[in-house]
């Protein structure tokens, strides 16, 4: 009860907004600022627990587990009274929300990243999705049961954003989860007493789904906690069952709903009907397993899983018509409405429809950006790019200029972020910190935008020129076809609405059929993918069952006796394996590092040996991964004799090899300390790689490094690592060493407890990878490349420790070797080279000019065989090819040619410079080009018969 207690502390009870002030709809909403009168109402965590009549349950001090009983109750524990504030503020619901689970038992846990770990969903869409191979048995629970609350994203319904009162793309999920400790009575009766006592909603409000078949649910919330009959609906399968796919754990559900209108009674109900309910909680109670055949068979650990959403709460508890008006996004609309110089209250519904897609599509965008995903054309990246596409659109469409304030050359976004970071402490913490690299990568994406938006105007203009060029020559009505709609949308994402409007100014139609028909096959292969959360009862749930976490000695020890756990040949489990096989190999605790954190896995042998210390086998170990969570893979290949399942064997790290990735890890952190110095500590980590032979490090900036940063990062390293000073590591709560300053990896899982690892005075970071004592280990840094590799990324290579005196020698070698070829020092090489570039320039030229006076001399050869063609008036045509002279040449031979024929005259070259090359040149005179004919446009369709291309000026063009 301490540890869940402790982890909740952390939300402190801050002055926050009543909704009888705040939120009274469409009183004051036209004030630039929403003028909220906060009326704090505090009171202690005693008389939380009177008011809810709680009675603490027992504990097992032996295992430290609840006893059957308290899993209807709190856990025991000292409660610290504390000031606790019971508005209906959006920070406030949460916060409550996860207190009132802690109370009960449950630990209360952080929100993941928005970039799951799991390779089939794109982006976490669920509160559960955490927790999935727990729920799959892949490992084992860390904690009984849990609470969250949860960063979600979901694209799949993106059309209906603003158009109805609870579509989001972001969204909060609160969650309360069990993990084989209590069911659907205590899930029922805690989601009823969050709902009617915590929450105070009038239970004759609520009402009830189950699945059709479930009489246990129906049961308990009819016999036990009292819900009318006529409130509860039993649904089929489609709505109340969920599964996790084809095979895999599921379960029926039961939903709570508010009702918005109990005037209209009992009879003829729809708990679809959005403008009458809304389903707030989802209670999954998982309790079978399907099989390949369909068959449902029962879970041997029932669980729970549920989710509430927090901004459908607040809207209830807020008395506002739509999930927008709350307080988690109206701040942002209200911001947009600034800008764009409209009251939102006043606005028509189109109007307030636009500012609605730009308060939810900015929150998603904000967290995603400080969750890593940087805007691309593809994957999750493209999601961000789209969304941030669309909010410019809108704000286009709204009128907004620039930054709403004035400059109409700014950008509007980075505006607007503002509002969303000022609401973001209590949502995650993170975001504040990453602000000028999330500004900064709006801003530029927003720039970029602009560019294409421009681009597809000047495409528009085009499409509608010769719309009604066409219309005017086959005497029809003007018209833009749907698909050119769609491609300007889609493509270049110009708003199709500017189209039309654009297109009626000039008259023009647009067949919007065809354009509705091609955004549906869209919106249905985008809702295709990624849309759900897939668990699958693998085989390796047996595995789990039987192998125990994998215990790690590696931080204190290079060699450790241990135990073989299992054997596995391409995934499938054996007893015993023979010389020469490849195989994978589980251990009860082992000193080898597992692949994770960028850090390659370790590499060594494995050695078996009898009663009398004679050597029986000798495995070779070339990479460490983690599986089924916590359980190392040792894949190695036997060198000598037999391995067996339950031996003993001596497992030995190869020193050379561990030493090496130490160093480049810890020269890894050094690099990161030193970009924030050198170019600003906005920038972070995008990923990263330590290798035995170098280290990898990708971060967030805009720009190439310039020579003189380079070389000061390196400076400031290898001073770092001169300083010989001792690095120290600690375990602690990963609040505490955030707030001590700590960075995470992006991409990283972390638990409660977390490993820190810091050089003082320079860095501090979570890190669970294998470090150098001390800095001097490193004895040298040196960066070997630095290259963008994305939209916003950079990427650098640098080698430190062994690598660095490896990298340094060999570049020594091959300066040895060119000192000894031009026979001058090394400090004369740079003098030496630049003579002989500039002598070779020379002897190009030289060579040039005598190259283009044969060809001139061959042209005025060959300038006779001219011919005339044409009736009124004739042309001086030349067609020749100049066997291989170069590209410069034959361009100096079409020039004189043209120069000498008597105007109007045409010329055309080639040659073939090169085996598989072809060179074109084409030289008209004024009068050819005063009769319509231009050398660019005719060069391009002869180049491509030569698989080719090219183009110019009207009057000289050249291809190849």
């Amino acid at each position: 009860m301490n540890e869940g207690l402790r982890v909740v502390s952390n939300y402190s009870p801050l002055v926050h907004h009543s909704s009888s002030s705040s939120m009274s709809h469409g009183r004051h909403l036209c004030l630039p600022f929403l003028n909220f009168h906060p009326t704090p109402l505090f009171h202690t965590t005693c008389s939380f627990l009177l008011r809810h009549s709680v009675t603490m349950g027992t504990h097992d001090k032996q295992s430290n587990t609840r006893t059957k009983s308290a899993s209807m109750q709190p856990m025991t524990g000292e409660v610290v009274a504390e000031s606790q504030d019971i508005s209906t503020s959006g920070d406030s619901i949460r916060r409550r929300f996860l207190e009132f689970y802690a109370l009960r038992g449950h630990r209360v846990l952080p929100s993941s990243s928005l970039v799951p770990d799991d390779p089939t969903v794109l982006l976490t869409i669920a509160g559960m999705l955490q927790f999935k191979p727990i729920f799959l048995g892949q490992v084992p629970r860390q904690v009984p049961c849990a609470a969250t609350s949860q960063k979600c994203i979901r694209t799949n319904d993106i059309e209906n954003v603003g158009r109805t009162s609870r579509h989001q793309t972001f969204f909060e999920m609160l969650g309360n989860f069990s993990f084989g400790d209590y069911f659907k009575k205590e899930a029922i009766r805690w989601a009823w007493e969050l709902s009617t006592l915590e929450f105070g909603l009038p239970s004759e409000r609520l009402w009830i789904s189950v699945f059709e078949d479930d009489d246990e649910a129906f049961s308990i919330w009819h016999d036990e906690i009292g819900v009318p009959v006529d409130r509860i609906k039993r649904m089929g399968e489609e709505d109340n069952f969920w599964t996790s796919g084809v095979t895999g754990p599921c379960g029926p559900c039961s939903e709570i709903y508010y009702d918005f209108h109990p005037e209209k009674g009992y009879s003829d109900t729809d708990l679809n009907d959005d403008t009458r309910f809304i389903e707030f909680y989802n209670l999954v109670f998982m309790q079978y397993n399907k099989n390949d055949d369909g068959s449902l068979e029962p879970l041997k650990q029932k669980n729970i899983d549920t989710g509430l959403g927090l901004e459908r709460m607040a809207r209830i508890l807020q008395k506002v018509p739509n999930n927008y008006e709350t307080d988690l996004i109206f701040p942002i609309i209200e911001k947009a409405s600034q800008m764009a110089n409209v009251c939102y209250a006043l606005a028509d519904e189109p109007t307030k429809t636009k500012l609605k897609i730009i308060g939810d599509h900015l929150r998603a965008v904000v967290y995603l950006i400080s969750d890593g995903v940087i805007p691309s054309n593809i994957g999750r990246g493209y999601i961000v790019r789209r969304l941030i596409r669309r909010v410019v659109r809108t704000g286009k469409l709204l009128g907004i200029k620039g930054d709403g304030a004035g400059n109409k050359d700014g950008t509007m976004l980075p505006v607007l972020a503002e509002r969303v970071i000022e609401l973001s402490p209590q949502i995650d913490i993170d975001v504040r910190a990453r602000s000028p690299r999330i500004l900064e990568e709006l801003n530029r994406e927003e720039i970029r935008f602009k560019l294409t938006l421009d681009r597809g105007e000047k495409l528009l203009k085009d499409m509608l020129d010769n719309a009604l060029a066409s219309a005017q020559e086959t005497g029809t009505v003007p018209y833009l076809s749907g698909k050119d709609a769609f491609i300007l949308y889609d493509t270049y994402g110009f708003p199709v609405e500017i189209t039309t409007e654009d297109a009626a100014e000039r008259g023009v139609s647009i067949d919007m059929k065809a354009f509705d028909t091609e955004m549906e096959n869209q919106r249905r292969q985008s809702q295709a993918a990624h849309s759900t959360v897939k668990l699958t009862v693998e085989n390796g749930g047996d595995l789990t069952e039987k192998i125990p976490d994998t215990e790690f000695l590696g931080y204190d020890f290079l060699s450790a006796k241990a135990v073989v756990e299992g054997l596995l040949i391409n995934g499938s489990p054996v007893l015993q394996v023979s010389e020469g096989s490849d195989v994978d190999i589980l251990l009860n605790r082992t000193p080898f590092y597992a692949e994770s954190g960028g850090q390659i896995g370790d590499q060594g042998f494995l050695y078996v040996t009898d009663a009398e210390k004679h050597l029986r086998a000798v495995i070779e170990i070339k990479d460490v991964q983690k599986s089924l969570g916590n359980i190392f893979v040792h894949k190695g290949t036997i060198r000598e004799g037999i391995i067996e399942v339950g031996k003993e064997v001596e497992a030995a790290v190869d020193k050379n090899m561990r030493q090496r990735s130490k160093v480049h890890h810890t020269a890894t952190h050094l690099l990161q300390a030193a970009l924030k110095n050198v170019i600003g500590q906005e920038t972070s980590q995008a990923g990263s790689l330590v290798a035995f032979d170098r280290l990898r490090f990708d971060f967030n900036f805009n720009r190439p490094l310039l020579e003189n940063e380079i070389m000061e990062i390196e400076n400031l390293i290898n001073r770092w690592i001169g300083d010989a000073t001792l690095l120290q590591t600690k375990v602690m709560p990963i609040l505490d060493a955030k707030r001590a300053g700590a960075i995470a990896m992006f991409g990283e899982k972390y638990g409660d407890q977390v490993r820190v690892v810091e050089v003082p005075g320079v860095s501090m970071e979570l890190c669970g990878g294998t470090h150098v004592s001390n800095t001097s280990e490193i004895r040298g840094f040196k960066i070997i490349s630095e290259q963008g590799i994305a939209s916003g990324i950079r990427r650098i290579e640098a080698v430190a420790g062994e690598a660095f005196i490896e990298y340094v020698s060999a570049r020594d070698n091959y300066m040895k070797q060119l000192c000894s070829t031009l026979k001058v020092k090394a400090e004369e090489v740079t003098t030496r080279v630049d003579a002989l570039l500039e002598e070779l320039r020379m002897t190009k030229n030289e060579v040039s000019e005598v190259r283009r006076k044969a060809a001139v001399d061959k042209a005025s050869v060959i300038a006779s065989k001219a011919f005339a063609v044409g009736t009124s008036k004739k042309i001086r045509v030349l067609v020749e090819c100049m066997d291989d002279v170069d590209a410069d040449s034959l361009k100096s031979a079409a020039e004189y040619i043209v120069d000498t024929l008597q105007d109007p005259a045409a010329v055309i070259l080639g040659s073939c410079p090169g085996e598989g090359k072809v060179s074109l040149v084409a030289a008209f005179t004024p009068g050819v080009v005063d009769l319509g004919l231009q050398a660019g446009k005719f060069i391009g369709p002869v180049a491509k018969l030569c698989g080719g291309g090219g183009g110019g000026r009207p009057n000289f063009a050249q291809a190849g």
